[in-house]
């Protein structure tokens, strides 16, 4: 199963609950943003040099407790890299461990269209204040377009009560909230998922609802 983590915009998280979310399902997270990579990453082989022909997808994982397929943050990397050959990357990995979680680019750049279209299920990232519906609605359109269906929505760093019935309305997928806690903003960096790290937290028990969902689309 491939499942795209996708986002109306920077800047709210998505990286984090992309790598949160593939704890929980015990799968790969592919860092997918080939120009602004954020997922951690060593000095071997990355998603770049798969895309180039260099190496092979499985020369690139990195091990850890959750296993990354990171990306280059090289912009010559970003240049050599054929965007045409991510499906087969993704199919690759899906073949070989059974879930990748792709870490989609922002927005709506031309490569966020890929993991999208290859994809068996997307979760929508946002950010809890009602702006930033229309760009959560942007992305939902394109998924549409592309035939990825929208399992859910994950509402991030949430403090107050959240406008759930609103995003749920709109998007058309359920909600999930993901509140803000300094475990989930610190958990990639310091390569700790909350479902690891704080098993009985309110974070953890959202992304394993998560997971949850993604599990039950693929029934």
């Amino acid at each position: 199963m491939i499942v795209a983590v996708a986002g109306g915009k920077g800047g709210v998280g998505k990286s984090t609950v992309a790598y949160n979310l593939a704890a929980a399902l015990d799968a790969v997270v592919v860092d997918g943003d080939l120009g602004m990579a954020n997922l951690p990453a060593d000095h071997g082989p990355t998603l770049h040099d798969v895309l180039a022909g260099r190496a092979s997808a499985r020369e690139a994982l990195r091990a850890g407790p959750v296993t990354v397929l990171p990306c280059g943050r090289s912009l010559a990397g970003a240049r050599a890299a054929d965007v045409s050959a991510l499906g087969d990357a993704l199919t690759s990995v899906e073949r070989e461990h059974g879930t990748a979680v792709v870490d989609c680019p922002a927005g709506l750049r031309a490569d966020v269209g890929v993991p999208l279209a290859v994809a068996d299920a997307a979760v929508l990232v946002a950010a809890p204040e009602p702006f930033a519906l229309a760009d959560a609605l942007r992305t939902r359109e394109l998924a549409r377009e592309l035939d990825a269906p929208l399992v859910a929505v994950a509402l991030n760093r949430v403090v107050e009560e959240p406008p759930i019935p609103t995003v749920r309305d709109a998007l058309g997928a359920p909600v999930e909230s993901v509140p803000a806690d300094p475990r989930v903003g610190q958990s990639v960096e310091e390569e700790a998922p909350v479902v690891d790290a704080a098993p009985d937290s309110d974070p953890a028990a959202t992304f394993a609802a998560l997971a949850g969902r993604v599990d039950s689309s693929e029934k």
